[in-house]
C-alpha cells in the first residue's frame, strides 16, 4: 500500500513540477528559443523525480505549505537537470544517452547545452527569490539559497565532480570514494530534505540533526545501488549506456566491495536510514517506503 501511494505522490510531483515550470514561464516571460528549448528538453524529459519527491514526503511529514514545497522542488529539479547536462558533456562523461533519449549536447549542439546548464543554474535561484512563498517561508528565502547553493558549489556537487574526474582511471580509497559521492550524489539528496525543514515550523536540534543523518545515509544507498544497476541492468532499462563506468574506469562501490559486498553495504545504509527514521515523533510511513524504493529500485 505504501508503495502504491508513493508511486501516486511520485506521479504528483512529476505534474505539479510541469505546472510550476508553466507558471515560471509567464511570470518570468521567457521566450521561445534555441535556449529555452534545451532547457525544456533536460528540465521536463521525465526521469525518476527523487529529489523534489524527498523534499514533497520530508515537507509533508514535517507540515509545510504544499506550495511552499512546489517552488523547492522546481529549484531542486532545475539543479539536478544542469548537473546532468554538463555530467554528460565530451569534456565529463561523454555520454550520448539520458532517461532513453539522445543527451542535451547530441541532441542540439555543446555550445547550447553549456548555456542551457548555466541558465538551469540561475533559474534555480530567481524562482526560490521571486516566487509567491507563504509568509511561514518567505522570510526564509535567504536561507533556502543558501542551503541549495552550499549543495550544489564548491563545498557540495561540483566539488563531487571535480573529485569524480581527478579519481578516474586510478583506484581510490573507500573514504575517498564515500567523500566523493558525499558531495557529488549526496548533497542536492540532503538539500532536499534540509530545505524542507527549512519551511516547516522550527524543530528541535537534534530532529535536524537525525534527519539529515538520514539524508546522509539515503544519499550513499542512492549510489550504491546506482553502481549495482551500472553492472546489472541494461540500457533499455536504465536509459542510458549500461557498463559506462566500467567503460570509463571508474572507481565504484562495486569496484572496491563486489557485486555482492555492495549489496551488503546498500543494506547496511538502507538499515541507518531506516534508524534514523524510528528516532522521529512523526508519520514516516511515506519516508519508509521511499526509503525501499531507493534501494530496490531497477532503474
Amino acid at each position: 500500500m505504501a508503495q502504491q501511494v508513493l508511486q501516486e505522490l511520485q506521479t504528483q510531483v512529476n505534474t505539479d513540477l510541469i505546472k510550476s515550470y508553466e507558471t515560471l514561464k509567464t511570470q518570468f516571460h521567457l521566450s521561445d528559443s534555441k535556449l529555452c528549448e534545451a532547457v525544456e528538453y533536460a528540465l521536463l524529459n521525465g526521469g525518476k523525480r527523487i529529489r523534489p519527491l524527498l523534499h514533497r514526503i520530508v515537507s509533508q511529514m514535517l507540515g509545510a505549505a504544499v506550495e511552499d514545497a512546489k517552488v523547492c522542488e522546481l529549484a531542486l529539479e532545475c539543479i539536478h537537470a544542469y548537473s546532468l547536462i554538463h555530467d554528460d558533456l565530451p569534456s565529463m562523461d561523454n555520454d550520448e544517452l539520458r532517461r532513453g533519449l539522445p543527451t542535451v549536447h547530441i541532441a542540439f549542439d555543446e555550445a547550447t547545452a553549456i548555456l542551457a546548464g548555466d541558465a538551469l543554474q540561475s533559474l534555480a535561484f530567481e524562482w526560490i527569490a521571486e516566487a509567491k512563498l507563504s509568509s511561514k517561508a518567505d522570510v526564509k528565502r535567504a536561507q533556502l539559497v543558501s542551503t541549495l547553493a552550499r549543495s550544489a558549489g564548491l563545498r557540495g556537487m561540483c566539488l563531487g565532480q571535480s573529485l569524480d574526474l581527478d579519481g578516474t582511471n586510478k583506484k581510490i580509497d573507500i573514504d575517498a570514494l564515500i567523500r566523493l559521492h558525499a558531495h557529488k550524489t549526496g548533497a542536492l539528496l540532503k538539500a532536499s530534505v534540509l530545505m524542507a525543514i527549512n519551511i516547516s515550523d522550527q524543530l528541535p536540534p537534534s530532529t535536524t540533526d537525525v534527519l539529515a543523518e538520514y539524508a546522509d545515509a539515503i544519499g550513499i544507498a542512492f549510489q550504491i545501488q546506482d553502481d549495482i544497476l551500472d553492472v546489472t541492468a541494461t540500457t533499455g532499462i536504465l536509459g542510458k549506456p549500461q557498463g559506462s563506468d566500467e567503460f570509463l574506469n571508474k572507481s565504484t562501490f562495486v569496484t572496491h566491495y563486489g557485486l555482492e559486498g555492495a549489496k551488503l553495504e546498500l543494506e547496511k545504509k538502507r538499515d541507518q536510514a531506516m534508524n534514523c527514521l524510528h528516532q522521529l515523533n512523526f508519520d514516516t510511513e511515506e519516508l519508509e517506503a521511499f526509503t525501499d524504493f531507493m534501494v530496490s529500485r531497477k532503474y
